[in-house]
């Protein structure tokens, strides 16, 4: 088969198991749920057998009195049949829900609880005669065979023994008096009981660890499905890659619309550009909108040029904004000064274009702290962040 071919050398994941858990596939035992349900059922018996040794003598007393009356009114006696079968339907019940309690319990404390219906669900794959063919012949299957005919072999062969050895007690209930056989009967029952007990205790020490062996060598997985599972988990890699990639051109198509509302834009002068807009009352301080290296530098560059945004050059300052700011992010507090020089040189600029004002001179010299600068020897190395 394509799935017994496959090379399954791993442990279950624990993925694996809840989702065998979810459709019903845990660890059971047969043998210790039988034994549980047995070891109940002895139980009652032994428990119950005084009250319904005595309940059973007043019935068959009641039951073997007859009178004229009686046997004369045919409504009487369907009338006794019933309080008869009332009776003992109080004996049979209180043993029946213990067994059917115990039966639960061996179930929860064999495989803990499950609630699922896919295992009652039809599957027309189990219609396939070739498959069902090969599951008898499973290696599961197999084991169940053999343990199944040990099991009846020791049973068996207890109650021969046994039996052998109460026969000439049990030929002898024939001449005791009713309530003594009953008695006698009751205890021969316990017996038989006590000694099915043993054998099923046997096997079923053996077969809880053999099937939690075999519950493991089914669920194991080849490499090939750990890979899927890694990719089921954390996501198939290429779709992610995607992903990353359309939020990279989502943002760089913002970017490229926030720079005609940029303020100024620093270069340095072709490898950085960082575009920087600043409104009093509505920012605390100047914010990025745009930034980028080497071809997209260009690109901010041109395109803040196409939309008359001054352009200047101050290296320090660029690489300083650049490695230490992302989008929307107010600049570092340490460069507040610098950008305030960039900004009043920029609007003494726009006013001296416009007539308002005398031209400034050169840009002064920025105030940046050479441990922001990632180009200074005294700078923290930081790999710059691609915005």
């Amino acid at each position: 088969m394509a799935e017994g071919s496959e090379d399954k050398q791993l442990p279950a994941s624990q993925r694996k198991l809840d989702n065998a858990r979810k459709e019903g596939q845990v660890v059971r035992s047969k043998d210790l749920g039988h034994f549980l349900v047995l070891l109940a059922a002895t139980g009652a018996l032994l428990g119950l057998t005084p009250l319904w040794m005595a309940h059973l003598e007043q019935l068959l007393t009641a039951g073997l009195r007859f009178d004229a009356r009686t046997v004369a009114n045919p409504e009487m006696m369907v009338e006794r049949v019933a309080v008869w079968g009332g009776q003992w339907l109080m004996v049979v019940v209180p043993f029946g829900a213990a067994v059917a309690l115990a039966s639960v319990a061996a179930s929860v404390a064999a495989g803990g609880w499950v609630m699922s219906f896919q295992v009652i669900s039809p599957k027309f794959s189990k219609l396939n005669p070739i498959q069902g063919v090969a599951n008898l012949f499973s290696k599961a299957h197999m084991l169940d065979a053999l343990k199944a005919s040990a099991m009846g072999l020791l049973l068996g062969a207890a109650g021969v023994t046994f039996l052998m050895k109460v026969w000439p007690s049990m030929a002898g209930l024939l001449a005791m008096p009713l309530p003594a056989a009953i008695h006698a009967l009751g205890t021969t029952l316990a017996q038989v009981l006590g000694s099915m007990l043993l054998v099923m205790a046997l096997f079923a020490l053996i077969d809880w660890p053999l099937q939690k062996f075999l519950f493991a060598e089914r669920m194991k997985m080849s490499h090939q499905e750990m890979k899927e599972e890694f990719k089921q988990q954390e996501g198939n890699m290429e779709v992610k890659g995607r992903i990353k990639q359309k939020m990279r051109e989502m943002t760089k198509k913002r970017m490229m619309a926030a720079i005609p509302t940029a303020d100024l834009v620093v270069m340095n002068p072709t490898h950085y550009a960082v575009a920087l807009k600043y409104e009093e009352g509505a920012m605390g301080a100047p914010r990025v909108v745009a930034k980028g290296t080497d071809l997209l530098a260009l690109k901010i560059r041109d395109l803040a040029v196409e939309h008359r945004v001054p352009v200047l050059e101050a290296p320090p300052l660029a690489r300083a904004l650049y490695a230490h700011t992302e989008l929307d992010m107010e600049v570092p507090v340490a460069l507040y000064s610098a950008v305030a020089q960039v900004l009043a040189y920029v609007y003494q600029l726009k006013q001296a274009l416009t007539g308002q004002g005398a031209m400034p001179g050169n840009l002064p010299d920025l105030e940046v702290p050479d441990e922001l600068d990632p180009h200074h020897p005294a700078a923290k190395v930081r790999r710059p962040v691609q915005g």
